[in-house]
């Protein structure tokens, strides 16, 4: 991977950037405002009103050698050394404490920030043009490959960003795929979909009577998630005020379970994703600048499938010869022209099941374009075939509603079979049944 310069913060956000070990300190208010230095691993950085300080400051009320910084394992620590006015951060003065980025300090009328250099990445397109479950030709989506080939086997944590339906949940289990870590577990956890009031136990665990209907103890996501990766889908619905409870756990890497008094130790990789722009939610203060910084170690922005038009035709075919299964389903170039020229606004997701609709009301050797598409407002409702014989309709209408539901529903419980059929108020083992009979894997 090829690295482009550096910023402070990117105004303009590439398709990739990748944090640098160490950040930048930044003088943000005072008379210095604008002023920065930067630090690299082992690096000491004085601030002070002295010459030989890295950071020098005009601050009258600033000692000439006021705190020194040093990085250790990325980890920045401030020493304040005997300055007369003090340090002070959330109000507090301390005489030694470790930061994160998106932190603040005051030293007498100054007040600092530090903050992560945030670096462009620029991969090569890959020569393949899949990984793993991904298929696409396209530079972008080539450029991609290659950045997952580079980063799965670290155990850095990312951030995908991209609209619904681009695919962030099979990137980030491929990342895991191809992984050291591809034999622990994959777990999903979608912050949109569970209660506030149970997020923090769903992701941390319980003790059994730690509150009303904990009736047993419980393992939380990230325990679940041990030796493997957590996916934390749709990260930015996650509630402000709960926030920093994750912050903690990617900082210590240990987990409280609700009702607890101890932390356990845990190892598992951290990838995010989420279909809002996070920047802009961290400057209108509903997600934390430091959870922001810590998701974002590598940030992957996942093109839209209308800016990677010539991928469709790919697509389409791949998914037809998924879902045709012996039947060896075609498309005429036409349909595959107005198919091509179609601005799919629910992305990969919106193609993939427009085509798998196809291949399942197909009669013939071809799909038809009106099952794919269905915008016709005169067309029956829901797909129904009235071409075809009642009873033989009617099946296939209940063979593609029961297809959706159960992998939409598995795949909102993280395959836990016991939750999924609660919700639908189905016996598990008609649950299981209807599983096997699809041959679904909801995960992918």
């Amino acid at each position: 991977m090829s690295r482009g310069d550096k910023t402070q913060l990117l105004d303009e956000l590439p398709a990739f950037s990748r944090q640098a070990q160490g950040g930048v300190f930044l003088a943000i208010a005072g008379p210095d405002r604008g002023d920065s230095t930067s630090i690299r691993e082992n690096q000491e950085v004085y601030f002070g009103s002295s010459p030989d300080c890295e950071m020098r400051l005009t601050d009258k009320t600033v000692s000439r050698r006021h705190l020194k910084a040093i990085l250790q394992d990325n980890k920045a620590i401030l020493i304040d050394q005997g300055s007369t006015n003090g340090t002070f951060i959330h109000g507090s003065r301390f005489k030694e404490i470790e930061i994160g980025h998106g932190s603040e300090f005051k030293l007498g009328r100054t007040v600092i920030k530090y903050l992560p250099e945030e670096e462009v990445v620029e991969p090569e397109p890959s020569a393949e043009q899949c990984f793993g479950q991904l298929v696409g030709g396209d530079t972008k989506i080539r450029q991609l490959f290659k950045l997952m080939a580079d980063i799965s086997p670290t155990d850095a944590t990312c951030l995908i960003e991209g609209e619904t339906g681009t695919g962030k949940e099979l990137i980030a289990e491929e990342i895991h795929n191809h992984s050291s870590r591809k034999n622990g577990p994959f777990v999903v956890f979608d912050c949109g979909s569970v209660p506030r009031e149970l997020i923090e136990s769903a992701l941390f665990g319980h003790l059994k009577g730690s509150f009303t209907g904990a009736v047993s103890d419980r393992k939380g996501a990230f325990a679940e998630a041990h030796g493997g990766t957590i996916f934390l889908d749709e990260i930015g619905e996650m509630a402000l005020d709960l926030q920093p409870s994750l912050l903690r756990v990617l900082d210590k890497r240990a987990i409280r379970r609700v009702g607890s008094n101890t932390y356990d130790k845990i190892d598992v990789r951290v990838v995010a994703a989420t279909n809002r722009d996070l920047r802009q939610e961290v400057q209108d203060k509903k997600f934390r600048e430091d959870l922001y910084y810590r998701l974002a170690v590598i940030r992957v922005s996942v093109p839209p499938l209308r800016e990677r038009g010539s991928d469709i035709a790919t697509l389409i075919q791949y998914f037809i010869d998924r879902f045709s299964g012996n039947r060896r389903l075609a498309i005429t170039p036409e349909d595959m022209q107005t198919l091509r020229r179609y601005t799919w606004p629910g992305n990969v997701r919106e193609l993939r099941n427009a085509i798998e609709r196809a291949c399942l009301l197909a009669n013939g050797d071809y799909i038809s374009l009106d099952d794919a598409l269905q915008h016709d407002d005169s067309a029956p409702a829901m797909g129904v075939r009235t071409d075809l014989p009642f009873k033989e309709a009617k099946g296939q209408l209940v063979e593609m509603f029961e297809r959706e539901y159960i992998e939409d529903l598995m795949a909102r419980h993280s395959m836990n079979l016991s939750s999924a059929a609660r919700e639908a108020q189905i016996d598990r083992k008609h649950l299981r049944e209807l599983i096997r009979k699809y041959d679904l894997d909801p995960r992918k």
